[in-house]
């Protein structure tokens, strides 16, 4: 066995009363692929600033080699006083590095060492970070959520550097493909201990299900028998002194053992405030373009959305996804081309800069706007402190300010206030980012029973294969592509289409010589005979009249309901009441029905026109 780069053992800290690391292990080797995982607030980014010499625990002891290089990369990247973010990669440099390497790497990564560091974006402060951990080539990488703000393309370009590496990588990320393909070691923290296995993260979910599941299994034999005991106390003290002294101290190490176990944090309880059945249809794109001076952001783009669809958008950061969801939503008017939407949206957005949380705010203030203690839950009041337990916020921190929540609880908030609202259409700009591992399943086990729509800005490749429907893909210069299935589909089609115009790009072969040409026993193939299909008088009449019976069907639909809205039209009327609910019952199924053959027709038509 190679001797350890790096070794912390028997580490132990607690903050403000509460332990959060109690006899907490890890050592690194030469080579090793280690990912740390666990609950938001198991200690991960703590343990990994304590491998870094940047914390003190409380107890426990931490070697480094003499000799071995160690970087760290931190959640936020502190620029300090650097005036370009060259002179801040530069800081990375050892003694005998090659001073060239800083800029080398930073080109790499897309830039060029002159940006100015209060002007970067999330994206381009992470990539700078990421540039100075890696300049001086270490023997241990500490990686803190390495992907976060980093696009597709970024993700990607960075799996495949880390993997050429030769240095020992410890790293903490939500990513779970980018943990599948780097990892080879799994370090789980959990109620402030570690617990190890040697292989990747694949393999982690199925054995840390095992190991809860024999812990329920000891729990209860351990109850049982401290019942037993009870019953044996109760019962009477007989038999020997020196035996009747060893139970009763048993039974008391039995209980003292039981008061000190810490059980597994519980699950968020995810569950979406649903309005009322939107339109089959969703919105319609037909040849959509916008662009911000001589910057084409879409260029001649159409979809379709239907109820029920999820659909993701995926682009490299600045190709223009927020703008191309505030087009589809109708925020944002088109510069050409046609949008429509459907009728009865109720539209929630979850927006990934948060901007709409108040820093003055509290954690209760953001759940009820500031008025009063109760949350609308599909329709039933509910205590803003019950409903804050659905996402891990204890009760305590009703009053608490925003600015002291972590990354995690500001994304459960946000999560927490999209859900309160009615809605039949989802709307997520980077909804996954600062989730653990565990809520990102609840939120996809979520979406996938939610009966609305649902639109996807994500950079998480796994958690796009599980959700969406179908990827709309940026393609450069203003092109958007609409792939069917995940992320995973998306990229096998677009290698079949790479090889399709590969092969229309070979050169022909030469023609045969015409008497060889002639010897030939085979026929010239027939011209294909095309379809001259056309839409028929009715069906054109049809896909004419059918918007304006939609119309009058909506606003038919939506007096009816505002008659039955009256909560006193039953008792005063009973008769009104339900020939109002009978006519609205009709006219919802006339409604649906409309639309469905407006959509089948318009289907066809463009079928035939292409």
């Amino acid at each position: 066995m190679a001797a350890a780069l790096l070794n912390l053992r028997d580490i132990h800290l607690t903050f403000g009363g509460t332990p959060l690391l109690e006899g907490a292990n890890l050592s690194v080797e030469p080579g090793d692929r280690i990912c740390l995982v666990g609950r938001n607030g198991s200690g991960k980014s703590t343990l990994l600033r304590i491998a870094a010499g940047i914390v003190q625990p409380d107890s426990g002891e931490r070697f480094a080699h003499p000799n071995a290089v160690i970087r760290y990369l931190p959640q936020e990247p502190d620029f300090g006083d650097a005036p370009k973010v060259l002179a801040y990669v530069e800081g990375g440099l050892g003694p005998t590095d090659d001073p060239y390497r800083a800029r080398q790497i930073l080109s790499d990564f897309g830039m060029t060492g002159d940006e100015d560091p209060a002007h970067l974006s999330g994206g381009e402060a992470r990539r700078a970070a990421l540039a100075k951990a890696l300049v001086s080539n270490p023997d241990v990488l500490l990686l803190d959520e390495p992907t976060n703000h980093l696009d597709l393309p970024a993700i990607e370009w960075l799996e495949k550097t880390l993997r050429s590496l030769k240095a020992a990588i410890v790293l903490i990320s939500h990513d779970r493909r980018f943990l599948q393909a780097l990892s080879r070691k799994t370090v789980w923290i959990d109620r402030g201990v570690t617990r190890q296995i040697d292989r990747g993260f694949a393999h982690f979910e199925a054995w840390r299900d095992e190991v809860l599941e024999q812990e329920e299994s000891d729990r209860h034999k351990l109850d049982r028998k401290i019942v037993r005991e009870d019953q044996w106390m109760h019962g009477g003290v007989t038999a020997r002194r020196k035996r009747n002294v060893r139970r009763v101290r048993e039974l008391a190490a039995m209980r003292q053992e039981r008061r000190e176990q810490r059980k597994v944090q519980g699950n968020v309880r995810l569950v979406a405030s649903e309005g009322g059945q939107s339109s089959r249809l969703i919105v319609e794109a037909d040849g959509i373009s916008k662009a911000y001076g001589d910057h084409v952001v879409v260029r001649n783009f159409s979809t379709r959305i239907l109820r029920g669809d999820r659909v993701g958008i995926v682009g490299p950061n600045g190709a223009g996804k927020t703008t191309l969801i505030k087009l589809l939503t109708g925020e944002l008017e088109s510069d050409g081309g046609t949008i429509r939407l459907g009728t009865r949206l109720d539209l929630v957005t979850l927006d990934q800069k948060r901007d709409e949380l108040r820093p003055e705010w509290t954690v209760g203030d953001a759940l009820t706007g500031g008025r009063g203690d109760q949350v609308l839950i599909n329709g039933k009041p509910r205590h803003v402190a019950s409903y804050m337990k659905d996402f891990l916020f204890t009760s305590e921190q009703v009053r608490s300010p925003l600015k002291v929540l972590s990354g995690g609880e500001r994304g459960r908030l946000m999560l927490a206030r999209a859900l309160a609202k009615p809605s039949n259409v989802l709307v997520l700009d980077e909804p996954t980012n600062d989730l653990d591992l565990e809520t990102l399943d609840l939120l996809q086990e979520l979406l996938a029973d939610y009966a609305g729509t649902v639109i996807l800005v994500s950079h998480d490749r796994d958690f796009l294969d599980r959700v969406v429907t179908s990827v709309i893909a940026a393609e450069g210069d203003g092109l958007w592509t609409e792939y069917a299935g995940g992320y995973s589909d998306m990229l096998a089609q677009r290698e079949g289409a790479d090889l399709d115009r590969r092969e229309t790009r070979e050169p022909a072969r030469p023609e045969r010589p015409r008497a060889e040409a002639d010897t030939t026993d085979t026929p010239p193939s027939p011209e294909p005979i095309r379809s001259k299909r056309k839409l028929s008088f009715k069906e054109k009449h049809a896909l004419e009249t059918l918007p304006t019976r939609i119309e009058t069907l909506t606003a038919e639909v939506s007096e009816l309901q505002a008659t039955l809205a009256d909560p006193s039209l039953y008792a005063r009327d009973p008769n009104t009441f339900s020939d109002a609910s009978t006519k609205l019952a009709k006219a919802e199924t006339e409604l649906a029905a409309a639309e469905d053959q407006w959509l089948e027709l318009e289907m066809l038509r463009q079928e035939l026109e292409s």
